[in-house]
């Protein structure tokens, strides 16, 4: 393994002078074979729906390889009848690293390579996407949008996910949160359905939980942090935070549809 000082960017810059030895092979998204393997994913999608469509398809944007991808995959199954329509992507990218959403807000007329700022979402901190052109002829395809999550949002988005089961990874609750806005916005409707990607475990990202629920994510509020309750080791203590928490629950009015 080797650490660059460096950001994705830099990385990739490095990794295209490296490859240009033959020697030596590409697995990066630069490599049409990684793109052809991705199509899979929208494959099991619709086979897990019982080959039903679904309306909309949202996927977090860094390097945008699943972007092309899972376009390509849809596609495919719908030259071959296997599906009887398309669904409408929606690329979500973080606010610190959305080059494809700037390209979007102008028709994509103009593209620009930008300097990733840091962001929680940390594996598409990405400024200049080699997958951008691909993504750009999908999005077209597919009458997609292109929308942005702030630290704030995608933080909150990932938080609430958790409560439901989940362990969300960042740049999944980008995902999340960008499907919230898209609803809000009145573009994805709510009798629609919808599939979120998600890219990667949350374990992988086991600070930026503890952070959270510690409140000490920088320029993040954490609306819903969840920390331990520290008590010492007795039952009746146990007992009691259990019983109040169970009380809570109970008093709470059911949430509006």
């Amino acid at each position: 393994m080797l650490a660059l000082d460096t950001d994705f960017d830099g990385c990739m810059q490095i990794v295209r002078e490296v490859t240009a030895d033959k020697s030596i092979y590409l697995a990066n998204s630069l490599n049409s074979l990684r793109i052809e393997g991705q199509k899979t994913v929208s494959i099991e999608i619709v086979q897990q729906f019982d080959w039903d469509v679904p309306d909309w398809v949202i996927i977090p944007g860094g390097n945008l390889g699943n972007t092309a991808a899972l376009g390509r995959g849809l596609h495919m199954m719908y030259e071959l009848g296997l599906i009887n329509r398309l669904p409408r992507i929606a690329c979500a990218q973080a606010e610190h690293a959305n080059p494809l959403y700037r390209a979007y807000l102008n028709g994509f007329d103009q593209y620009e390579a930008i300097t990733a700022r840091p962001t929680l979402a940390s594996a598409i901190q990405i400024g200049a996407p080699v997958s951008i052109h691909r993504a750009v002829q999908v999005l077209k395809e597919f009458n997609g949008v292109v929308e942005q999550a702030s630290e704030q949002e995608l933080a909150d988005a990932a938080a609430q996910a958790d409560r439901t089961g989940l362990y969300c990874c960042p740049h999944t609750g980008v995902a999340l949160a960008v499907t919230r806005k898209l609803v809000q916005q009145g573009v994805i409707q709510k009798s629609e359905r919808v599939v979120v990607i998600s890219t990667a475990h949350g374990l992988k990202f086991s600070q930026f939980k503890i952070d959270y629920h510690d409140q000490t994510l920088a320029d993040v509020i954490s609306h819903h942090a969840n920390p331990p309750v520290e008590l010492p080791p007795d039952v009746d203590a146990v007992r009691r935070v259990i019983d109040q928490r169970i009380s809570t629950m109970t008093l709470q009015p059911p949430r509006s549809p």
